[in-house]
């Protein structure tokens, strides 16, 4: 349960105080972990999340460094480029090329009219590729920010990667399809696969490889010939990596699950299992054994990929708990699922979603300093305990229309009384 409000651009900076010790999980974003990236010199991380916000961190130290606030949507791919700038795209059809330790991105391109949902970087580090839900593949001039339209898929674009010698790209999307673009003319050579196609990846030696909704990954020849399969896991793959040498593939699962994968034997080497929830990016350290993943938690946890060991532990680094002065008060235990996103204090720093200070007689999408929906700040309403007690009657998506807040509701009138007593008093203070 989260309070009337969109996931917005103010990142989860609580990531800053997680200061945990070396090896530990990273906890700091407010929502799924969908994309991860490794720096160049194996040092550095960089994440994307659904709680719109990007965090760069430190692999010594398992600390964020800087956390990147532009996105009005979740961030779905991140990456390194050669001379340590990133680049950040995200539902929001955007594309922001930073550089480390500026607030605000140096570059943004537009053009998508879809979610972006994969990125790819050249070898020689001068062209972008993305993939998006608007069903095209665009390729991106980083000097210029010129782009180029490749068109054909027939649904949403899920994946995206150039080759070795960066003379093709291969997209992989919904409609069955895998597509290798051959530059710089950009005619495909179009493979129709057994299921929708999520990622892919492809191998030093050319070799590509896919994962799909029916958990399966398959391997394709240069020439799109499939060549090999292996089951990773019974629920659908929604993300892949490979390791630097080419020898490991990593493919993550829905189902909470990561398979990891000896791809020159096409056999499946062991399951790393997690909490159960999903998780949705993996990324391999440089020296091919260290395994970063991405979970629906927010969390952001090492594995040792060839013993299949976790690496730290789910506890350290975890933030003191927020609600602990209020124990035993009904609205507390009601706001609980909501402290991931939301302060009570404008005294505490700001998680992923608006602090809810003061938030009785304040307008809907009016606090400064925070991105809110274009839909919401149209809206005539004003927080009273009245209004937020209809908001979790009848639901976020009757009640503000045009939110991309997760419907949900309180059924019980006593729980959501508890709830708006216990706002009144906690965010007057």
């Amino acid at each position: 349960m989260r309070l009337p409000f969109r996931v917005g651009s103010a990142a989860a900076l609580w990531a800053l105080f997680a200061v945990s010790s070396v090896q530990a999980d990273m906890v700091g974003h407010g929502g799924p972990v969908r994309a991860l990236a490794i720096s160049p010199d194996g040092d550095g991380l960089l994440s994307g999340s659904f709680d719109t916000a990007a965090i760069r961190w430190s692999l010594k130290t398992d600390t964020a460094e800087q956390v990147l606030r532009y996105h009005a949507d979740a961030v779905n791919a991140v990456a390194f480029l050669k001379d340590g700038a990133m680049v950040t795209a995200g539902a929001d059809a955007r594309i922001a090329v930073w550089t480390a330790g500026r607030q605000q991105p140096d570059r943004v391109f537009e053009g998508h009219v879809g979610p972006i949902a994969a990125l790819a970087v050249s070898p020689e580090g001068t062209l972008l590729a993305s993939a998006s839900w608007d069903r095209t593949v665009r390729l991106w001039s980083r000097s210029d920010g010129a782009s180029r339209v490749l068109e054909g898929h027939s649904q949403n674009v899920n994946g995206v990667a150039f080759t070795p010698d960066g003379g093709s790209i291969v997209s992989v999307g919904y409609d069955l399809t895998l597509r290798i673009w051959r530059l710089p003319d950009g005619k495909p050579d179009v493979v129709t696969l057994p299921a929708p196609l999520n990622a892919v990846a492809v191998a030093p030696d050319g070799e590509i490889v896919t994962g799909a909704v029916d958990g399966m990954l398959r391997m394709l020849t240069t020439d799109g010939k499939v060549s090999g399969e292996v089951a990773a896991s019974p629920a659908p793959v929604v993300a892949l990596t490979m390791s630097a040498d080419g020898r490991l593939i990593a493919a993550a699962s829905i189902g909470g699950t990561v398979a990891i994968i000896d791809r020159k034997s096409r056999s499946l080497l062991r399951t790393l299992v997690g909490p159960g929830a999903p998780v949705w990016s993996v990324a391999f350290l440089p020296d091919g054994e260290t395994l970063m993943t991405g979970g629906a938690d927010g969390r952001i946890r090492r594995w040792n990929a060839r013993t299949g060991d976790p690496m730290g532990s789910n506890h350290v680094g975890t933030p003191a708990d927020p609600l602990v002065a209020y124990a035993g008060d009904q609205g507390a235990d009601v706001f609980r699922a909501c402290v991931a996103c939301h302060t009570l204090s404008d005294k505490e720093a700001q998680r992923a979603g608006p602090t809810l200070a003061g938030l009785y007689g304040r307008k809907i999408a009016s606090l400064p300093g925070y991105r809110f929906s274009e839909a919401l700040k149209t809206m005539d309403i004003v927080w009273t305990p009245e209004t937020v007690a209809k908001l979790f009657e009848v639901g976020p998506n009757a009640y503000t229309p045009g939110t991309k807040m997760p419907e949900q509701r309180i059924g019980s009138a006593e729980d959501r009384r508890a709830l708006t007593d216990f706002l009144g008093r906690a965010t007057s203070r």
